[in-house]
């Protein structure tokens, strides 16, 4: 590959921190968001297992004899290893073997069935999530303010710039695919669309060899995407499905659809955060359901940027799961982890970042900036409600994301305010 070209990902640095720490890596996602790439540039030496090229030599061969494959300069990329899951013993036991850091990465955009694969290589091989870019990766985002910076209380007020609502929208929906950053928005939003067509008529199937009754798993994912950044339960989507589709789905066959959409990096939810909030207040523990970038969910329902425009209750929805999935990227970059908080007595926050020390930020995520005023005040009566509870631990900082916001600074109250055209 040409190095010059490459665009850094902020899971270059934990790539790097781990091969000098694990014998393998192990970089998982969905398809289209630059593992290979990624992997590639880490690598010294590359096989790519999915290459058609003579007729599929490269699979042939891996499944003849695995420890072939595996020679060669390192680190060795091993790409798509799930196309022939004994690759993964067989890396697990050559690094047994040569007892050394940093020999193989591997890239998976599935994750197979345990069968056939003996060890879980625990020790040997380490694994790392990659997604769809961040704005600040594709260079929609100067990234002027980062988490650390919200958390240690050194953000600087500054003007960001103006942002267009289109402009905005057109991020949604043409998602953070590496291949549609530098082409047209009509080209652009075919991408996602024909994602989703590639995996329902093709990866489905060959994740176990099981076929599946397509339309009701395109029912699902309509379901998924009327439902994005929503608790919604499975009994919930089950009956959206009826409800809206006129179609009935058995409660089991929604739960193993949901299994193979996550098994496939399409989904990717966010978990409830409880540990630090308060313990006489019973927290709900339903996840926030979420496509693993919200380009998906545009393509489901069939929405571009103009009908967007003319539904912005869906364009907050749409817009609150973009800013979650970059604060997924963002926070795993500096080890703290992603969650939301919803409880019994109604009180809600849109997105927790929790650091490994304990410390965590509280976010409220909005579309239009008239909105920040009530986000402020929501996050304020919930901080005030944990520090009055014995043994709560209020959130280290208070901040909104705002879509239309042309600064950051700190209100008055305290709350940060900060666009997502500048988060890092």
């Amino acid at each position: 590959m040409d190095n010059q070209r490459y665009k850094p990902r902020l899971v270059d640095k934990k790539i790097k921190e781990y091969l000098k720490t694990f014998g393998a890596v192990c970089v998982e996602g969905p398809k289209w968001c630059g593992k290979t790439w990624t992997s590639a540039y880490h690598s010294a030496s590359q096989i790519l297992i999915g290459s058609p090229e003579n007729n599929f030599q490269n699979r042939k061969l891996a499944e003849m004899s695995p420890s072939l494959v595996l020679e060669g300069e390192t680190p060795r990329l091993i790409d798509e290893w799930q196309e022939v899951p004994p690759l993964w013993d067989a890396v697990r036991y050559e690094v047994d073997k040569r007892a050394e850091k940093g020999q193989f990465l591997m890239t998976g955009s599935a994750t197979p069935n345990h069968k056939g694969i003996m060890h879980s290589g625990a020790g040997r091989i380490a694994k790392l999530r990659m997604r769809p870019m961040s704005l600040y990766e594709s260079g929609d985002s100067s990234g002027v303010i980062s988490l650390s910076d919200i958390l240690a209380g050194t953000v600087k007020p500054s003007l960001t710039g103006e942002v267009d609502l289109r402009h905005l929208l057109d991020l949604v929906v043409r998602g953070g695919w590496p291949g549609n950053l530098d082409i047209p928005m009509e080209q652009a939003e075919l991408l996602p669309v024909e994602y989703l067509n590639a995996v329902i008529d093709d990866d489905v199937f060959r994740i176990d060899g099981i076929k599946r009754d397509t339309r009701k798993l395109r029912l699902l994912l309509k379901s998924l995407a009327r439902n994005e950044s929503t608790t919604a339960t499975n009994k919930k989507l089950k009956n959206d499905i009826k409800e809206i589709d006129d179609e009935d789905i058995n409660i089991d066959t929604v739960a193993e659809y949901l299994d193979i959409f996550n098994r496939l990096f399409i989904t990717e939810n966010q978990s409830p955060f409880a540990s630090r909030i308060r313990s006489s207040v019973r927290v709900k523990q339903a996840e926030k359901r979420h496509f693993v970038d919200p380009s998906l969910a545009c393509a489901v329902l069939g929405v571009n940027t103009e009908r967007l425009l003319g539904d912005l209750e869906t364009a907050g929805f749409l817009f609150e799961a973009l800013c979650e999935r970059d604060l997924r990227i963002y926070a795993e970059s500096c080890d703290a982890s992603l969650y939301h908080y919803q409880d019994y007595a109604g009180k809600e926050i849109d997105a927790v970042v929790e650091f490994k020390n304990g410390d965590w930020i509280a976010f409220e995520i909005k579309l239009g900036a008239n909105q920040i005023d009530i986000a402020a005040e929501n996050l304020i009566a919930i901080r005030n409600a944990i520090e009055e509870e014995q043994g709560g631990v209020p959130p280290k900082a208070l901040c909104v994301i705002c879509g239309m916001s042309n600064a950051v600074y700190q209100r008055p109250d305290g709350v940060y305010v900060v666009p997502i055209t500048a988060l890092r």
